[in-house]
Order: structure tokens, then sequence, then C-alpha cells
């Protein structure tokens, strides 16, 4: 599989936006790339809109209310889909992960990037706090991401923290 770095992306979607904080680092990366922020929440819809106003007067981002577990976009219109410390509130991550495939092209990528390993501390003391929330290891990711249409999956861990990337081709 080549490395992110290598690829230039047209047609970007963040799935979990937030405020709009990596929505801006991946415009910058990808200065030629369009980008599809979403957010479950309005809150987070309306701070990341603010964010990144002149990136959407420019026509460079879109960002908007949407739930990963029903996409309604448009069948392989995506060179990249991007998961920053989000997948742990998805309700049923190998079906939000199967409707991530159906709109990446082929030979798209998804880059999921989680603070917790589905084995710290932290990530399980949250787990029984936080209602929902889920903390996976690479090893459950990468199973999901198999079964949902992805056959490429590479997974790396930081040597001295719980953070985790998984990057996912399909």
């Amino acid at each position: 599989m080549p490395l992110l770095s290598e690829v230039t992306p047209e047609e970007i979607i963040e799935l979990g936006c937030g405020a709009g904080r990596n929505a801006g680092e991946l415009l910058r990366r990808y200065p030629d790339a369009r980008l599809t922020a979403i957010d479950y929440s309005p809150l987070s819809v309306e701070k990341a809109a603010q964010y990144k106003k002149v990136m959407i007067v420019r026509g460079r981002c879109t960002v908007q209310q949407g739930d990963v577990s029903n996409l309604r976009f448009e069948e392989n219109s995506y060179d990249l889909a991007t998961a920053f410390e989000t997948i742990y509130f998805w309700p049923g991550i190998e079906r939000c992960f199967a409707q991530i495939a159906n709109i990446l092209k082929p030979d798209g990528f998804f880059l999921i990037c989680n603070e917790s390993d589905g084995k710290d501390a932290a990530g399980k003391k949250f787990e029984g706090i936080i209602d929902g929330m889920a903390c996976y290891t690479p090893e459950q990711i990468a199973r999901a991401l198999n079964k949902a249409g992805f056959p490429e999956v590479t997974t790396d861990r930081h040597p001295g923290k719980p953070w985790i990337t998984v990057l996912a081709r399909k």
C-alpha cells in the first residue's frame, strides 16, 4: 500500500469534524483538494463553518450535519476519508465502515487516528463514564474494516503512548 503522503486526493471527507481544526490541516496539506466536513453535532457544525469560513467562500470546503451510520453521499466520490478521535461514538463500526467504503472511490483511503488503543486505562475509564463510547484495539478495527470492504489495512502505534493510526485502502 502506498504511503498516505504519496497520495494527492482531490475530494476528501472528514467524518466527525468537531470545531474544524483537522479540516484546516487537511486543506493546508492538500491545497488543491475540496473537503466535505461532517459532524453529528449541530454545534460542532456551526463552529467548524465559522472556523473554515474563508475556505467555504472559496469553494474548497463544505460543512454539514451528518450521521456516519447513514451517509448520504454519492458512491465512489471521495479519494480520502478521515476520522480523528471519533469512531469511539459510532453506532456499529462495521456498518459505519461499510458506509465509508461505499462513498470512497476505488483505491480510496480511510485514515483513523485514536488516542486510545482499546486497552489503555484512560480509554477504559471514559468508556465507563460516557454512554455509548467504545474503544477498539487496532486488531478489532482492522477486522471490522476488512469485513466492511477494505482489503488492505495497516496499523501503527505510538511507541510510548496508546495512540494508534489505522490506514485502510478500498
